[in-house]
């Protein structure tokens, strides 16, 4: 994989794995207009591992707080909280594991954009339920809780769909402000991600060959850079917008790629 390419892949991973917009889906689709070839899921996966060095570099004082109220305080809220992340994330290792090929297997684009089209306008009708309304902060999640938002990061195996999207969005269907719900969805996709990458790294030195290395290390890297200025953005937007865009945006791009696909422009 030619370097420049790899820059690209991570600027695009960096931007997109933490907005509602699919990190999956742009990759993909970069990869088809660039005319390189699909990178894989096992590359993808990798490179994601940037974006997970990001997320633990913004919320680092919180990774060193939330085990010190576990043996402190275990049923504060801070408490609680790495418990209730180990329990949102079993639905996905479950899923991820059992449908490992189905997942590795179904890039399509054709798949991408109809995810985009219908998740863009399932945000655009929970945001605008969650509009004007005060939420609840995020001391109030109950077992029940996780647990759901658990079962919809799980939907994030379809490509298009969006992890940061569907933990979002299911967040503020349970009430919670747009930031703790931002926040739950991005400490959530730790053991995720980290899992993902890890499984995967054996399987994208093998499919990339000796050159794999710099290729990831490249990629990587600048997720990692733009990850994090991603996040911090994000975050502070939630402060005072709502995710109306995010669905407007989603919804265009599924119909662009529907009509690139019916021109012959990109093939699924």
């Amino acid at each position: 994989m030619a370097l420049w390419f790899a820059a690209l892949l991570g600027l695009v991973q960096g931007l997109t794995e933490y907005i509602p917009v699919s990190s999956t889906a742009h990759l993909r689709v970069v990869s088809a207009l660039a005319r390189q070839g699909d990178a894989g899921a096992a590359y993808t996966a990798v490179i994601q591992l940037g974006t997970l060095l990001a997320v633990l570099a913004y919320f680092a004082r919180d990774l060193i707080a939330l085990p010190a109220a576990m043996l402190r305080a275990p049923s504060s809220p801070e408490g609680r909280l790495p418990w209730l992340i180990a329990l949102a994330t079993v639905p996905i290792v479950i899923l991820g594991l059992a449908f490992k090929k189905q997942i590795e297997g179904n890039r399509s684009i054709y798949v991408i954009a109809v995810a985009l089209i219908v998740v863009g306008i399932v945000m655009a009708v929970i945001d605008q339920h969650a509009a004007g309304r005060e939420g609840r902060p995020l001391s109030t999640i109950t077992l029940r809780d996780a647990l759901l938002i658990g079962l919809a990061q799980t939907l994030a195996l379809v490509p298009g769909v969006s992890r940061s999207g569907a933990t979002i969005c299911m967040a503020l269907l349970l009430g919670f402000t747009r930031s703790d719900s931002a926040r739950f969805s991005f400490l959530l996709s730790i053991p995720a991600v980290a899992g993902a990458g890890i499984l995967e790294a054996r399987t994208a030195f093998a499919e990339l060959g000796r050159d794999a290395l710099p290729a990831l290390a490249v990629g990587t890297g600048v997720a990692a850079v733009v990850g994090y200025a991603s996040i911090a953005w994000f975050l502070r937007w939630l402060g005072s917008h709502e995710l109306i865009g995010f669905a407007i945006y989603r919804i265009a791009a599924g119909l662009a790629l529907l009509g690139a696909l019916a021109a012959g422009i990109v093939s699924a």
